[in-house]
């Protein structure tokens, strides 16, 4: 069951976020802020300027009382020990931000909007200094743990590498062309593609996870400049909302609009590629005929390969999932939910697995 943090929304909540000392930050529709203690008691609550909904709450990796949060078309930047009017706003989107992300050494910020542009910002100097663009609405941003580099995804299917020195992208896939022209899966995706909502990136840095409208889940690796598909599986019923990755291990959690939340182990399947990447790419191309002459798709092979990928927990939420978010509160593992309501779910994890959130 369901412990419910309640008290600090009247709204339906769109975004979490958990800072290195263990608060929680929500941001709800019309404006709405929050911050929670561990016990999931409201320490402190704010109304943003012109009650525009708050789709977006990232904590400094430096500074944990640093809060950065997007409404509307404005970030603002928050100081949570005194939750007061912001201490700087920044207007350098034009339409309504989906994602912020903050670099490891919190001096770039990457914001997404629904024109597709991302605005790649200065901190220290206070000003954009990349501009780069989807060709629909950009949904998720994440700066990898690799210098000059952004990952973007969106509603037009692509999933994106970005050179931010150079300003173009490295490497670029559409979802829709990787998947097998003919088959029972093409009918099906006409009228559910695989729109791309959500990204995280593995603590190693060079593995991502992306969850998208099809309900797939796909796991991609970097290596120098390429992007290469490790692993793909139908992780719900309805679209991935939300991936997330766990830190120091290869466990994803999913969030769906089927009202599910799941907890994956994806280690057994990319774990050994990390390890040797490059015999592991000659074994995939060296065993990759024989798989193709078995069916005639290796895409589809490589998708019933993985068939046996399945959730380690599962968790019958029963709403549409929101945001999630994994925070560790008195030394056990949890998860938050955030969904059409106005309160917060939190779940506890097993405590076999040898997580750190």
């Amino acid at each position: 069951m369901a412990v419910k943090w309640t008290g600090g929304h009247s709204s339906s909540i769109l975004c979490l976020n958990v800072n290195s000392e263990g608060l929680v930050a929500s941001g709800a529709e019309r404006g709405e802020l929050t911050l929670w203690d561990g016990g999931g008691t409201p320490a402190g609550q704010l109304q943003l300027p012109e009650a525009d909904d708050v789709t977006s709450v990232v904590f400094s990796p430096c500074c944990p009382t640093r809060l950065y949060t997007s409404h509307g078309e404005t970030i603002s930047l928050l100081d949570v020990r005194s939750l007061k009017e912001p201490v700087e706003c920044f207007h350098v989107n034009e339409e309504e931000i989906n994602c912020l992300s903050v670099n490891e050494t919190d001096n770039f910020l990457a914001a997404a909007d629904d024109s597709g542009a991302i605005k790649v910002m200065d901190l220290e100097n206070k000003k954009v200094t990349r501009s780069l663009r989807h060709s629909n609405i950009c949904s998720s941003v994440v700066f990898p743990q690799r210098p000059q580099s952004l990952v973007s995804c969106g509603l037009d299917m692509q999933v994106m590498l970005w050179n931010l020195q150079k300003a173009r992208p490295l490497w670029t896939t559409n979802l829709q062309e990787c998947e097998p022209e003919n088959g029972p899966q093409s009918a099906g995706q006409f009228f559910n593609p695989p729109l791309a909502h959500s990204l995280s990136v593995a603590s190693c840095g060079n593995i991502f996870g992306c969850g998208a409208q099809d309900g797939k889940v796909r796991i991609f690796r970097v290596t120098g400049v390429k992007f290469e598909r490790e692993l793909e599986f139908q992780g719900h019923s309805l679209g991935v909302s939300q991936v997330l990755f766990m830190p120091e291990a290869y466990w994803l959690l999913t969030g769906g609009n089927d009202g599910k939340v799941l907890l994956w182990d994806v280690s057994s399947d990319i774990g050994k590629q990390l390890k040797s990447p490059a015999k592991s790419l000659q074994r995939r191309k060296a065993h990759a005929p024989a798989s193709t002459r078995k069916d005639g798709k290796l895409n589809k092979v490589a998708s019933n390969e993985h068939a046996r990928v399945l959730p380690k927990v599962a968790i019958e939420h029963g709403e549409k999932v929101n945001w999630i978010a994994c925070a560790e509160i008195k030394g056990s593992k949890r998860v938050l939910v955030a969904d059409q309501s106005s309160s917060v779910s939190v779940y506890p994890l097993p405590e076999q697995s040898t997580l750190r959130c």
